[in-house]
C-alpha cells in the first residue's frame, strides 16, 4: 500500500512539474543550446545568404585579444563589488531602523519599495533627465549653493559614479526587505539575555545578530552579485556605455556585438562564458551559504 502511494505521488509529482519544464525547455534550454552551437561559427547577421562558417574555438580565443571585452569585464566588476557593498551595508542600516510591527515602520517600508517597483527603464530615463547638466533639476538645485553645473553623465568619472548611485537608489530597498524579514526571524531570547548581562548595542549586534544573520546576507549577496553583472536596462538608457567606454558593461557589449555589429557567433561565445561564470559565482555562494548555516547550528 505504502509503494503504490508513493508511486502515485511521484506520477502526481511529475504530472505537475511536465508543463514548467516544457516551458523551461522551449524558451530557456533550447536557446542556450543552439547559442553554444551558433558560437563555434561565424554567422554575421546583416548578411542574410551567408551560410555560417564552421571557425571552432576561433571564437572563444578572440576573447583573451579583444581589448573592449577587457574594459567591459573590468567595469562590470568594479560596478558590482561597490554596488552590492553599499547596498548590504546601507540596507541593513535601514533594515535594522525599521525592523518592528508599528505603523510607522509599514509605511515606511512601502515608501521605501517605490524604487524597487518601478521598470528600469523608467528608473533610467528619470535619472537621465535629472542628471542633465544644463536642464537637470539636480544641477538646477546645485545652482542655489553656488555650484557649477556638474556633467554628469558626460564625464567618465562622474558617469560612472552616476550610474552606480542610481543602481544603489534602485535596490536599496529589496535588500532592505530581505534583511528585515531575516532579522525579524532572529531569536529573541538570545539578544534578551545579552541585555541582561549587560551587552550594549554594538556588542549585540557583532556577536548575536550578525553571526545569525550572516546566511541571510550570503544570499542576498549572492543574488544582488549576479544580478549587478546583468545590469543592462539601466546603463543603457543613461548613457548606452558611454561616455567612450567609461559605463561599458558585459551585457551591454555582448548585445552589442550581436545587434549593432551583427557578429551572431562571438556574441553567442560570450554569452555562453557569461553564463558559466555566472553559475559559478552562484555555485561558489551557495557552498559559503552552506558552511554559514553549518557554523550557526
Amino acid at each position: 500500500m505504502k509503494l503504490q502511494k508513493r508511486r502515485s505521488d511521484k506520477f502526481a509529482c511529475w504530472a505537475f512539474l511536465t508543463p514548467t519544464l516544457i516551458f523551461l525547455g522551449i524558451t530557456a534550454l533550447f536557446p542556450l543550446l543552439y547559442s553554444f552551437y551558433l558560437s563555434f561559427f561565424r554567422l554575421k547577421l546583416n548578411l542574410p545568404n551567408q551560410a555560417p562558417t564552421f571557425v571552432g574555438l576561433e571564437n572563444y580565443l578572440k576573447m583573451f585579444t579583444d581589448s573592449m571585452l577587457h574594459v567591459s569585464t573590468w567595469n562590470t566588476i568594479v560596478f558590482a563589488c561597490i554596488s552590492v557593498a553599499l547596498e548590504v551595508v546601507l540596507g541593513l542600516m535601514v533594515a535594522m531602523v525599521i525592523c518592528s510591527d508599528s505603523m510607522w515602520s509599514r509605511v515606511a517600508t512601502s515608501i521605501f519599495m517605490i524604487p524597487m517597483i518601478m521598470a528600469p527603464v523608467a528608473i533610467g530615463t528619470m535619472w537621465r533627465m535629472m542628471l542633465d547638466a544644463s536642464t537637470g533639476v539636480i544641477n538646477y538645485f546645485l545652482s542655489f549653493f553656488g555650484v557649477d553645473p556638474v556633467q554628469w553623465l558626460a564625464d567618465p568619472t562622474m558617469a560612472k559614479i552616476s550610474v552606480l548611485l542610481v543602481n544603489v537608489w534602485q535596490l536599496t530597498p529589496w535588500v532592505t526587505v530581505i534583511c528585515a524579514a531575516g532579522l525579524k526571524a532572529l531569536p529573541q531570547d538570545c539578544i534578551q539575555a545579552a541585555l541582561v548581562d549587560g551587552a550594549t548595542p554594538r556588542q549585540i549586534f557583532w556577536k548575536i545578530v550578525l553571526p545569525l544573520i550572516k546566511p541571510v546576507l550570503v544570499i542576498v549577496v549572492m543574488m544582488r552579485f549576479t544580478d549587478a553583472f546583468k545590469v543592462f536596462d539601466t546603463i543603457y538608457v543613461m548613457t548606452n556605455g558611454g561616455p567612450g567606454t567609461a559605463t561599458e558593461m558585459l551585457p551591454n557589449f555582448i548585445y552589442k556585438q550581436g545587434l549593432k555589429y551583427y557578429d551572431a557567433g562571438y556574441a553567442a561565445a560570450l554569452a555562453i562564458v557569461f553564463v558559466l561564470v555566472m553559475a559559478l559565482i552562484t555555485l561558489f555562494f551557495l557552498n559559503l551559504r552552506k558552511k554559514e548555516e553549518d557554523n550557526v547550528w
